[in-house]
């Protein structure tokens, strides 16, 4: 079992940035496959990005693709997710979820565990 809690949500006007982390519990995080999603109300979760257990491998959604950054220090259990040029429609909440030893997965189902997920308003 793996324990992951996000911070660094928030409001933020259109067309500024935010740093989301992801904390992990155990070690073993750095053979995980990391992944960010989010989900605004009313709609279903939608895949962000996502990051291999190296960090040499990423992939994007194509609504956030030249304005995220997925990022990892396994060093210190940690994902971050560097957000710029937001957009209201960037408002969500955004959750971080880890796949043990896969490769790189876009769908929900695909991950093990899951943040509490941290609310991201962007105002216009």
């Amino acid at each position: 079992q793996v324990q992951l809690v996000e911070s660094g949500g928030g409001l933020v006007q259109a067309g500024g940035s935010l740093r989301l982390s992801c904390a992990a519990s155990r070690r073993t995080f750095s053979t995980y496959t990391m992944g960010w999603f989010r989900q605004a109300p009313g709609k279903e979760r939608e895949f962000v990005t996502a990051i291999n257990w190296r960090g040499g491998s990423t992939y994007y959604g194509d609504s956030v693709k030249g304005r995220f950054t997925i990022s990892r220090d396994n060093a210190k259990n940690t994902v971050y997710l560097q957000m710029n040029s937001l957009k209201p429609e960037d408002t969500a909440v955004y959750y971080c979820a880890a796949a043990p030893l896969k490769p790189i997965r876009t769908m929900p189902d695909e991950y093990d565990y899951w943040g509490q997920g941290t609310q991201v308003t962007v105002s216009s």
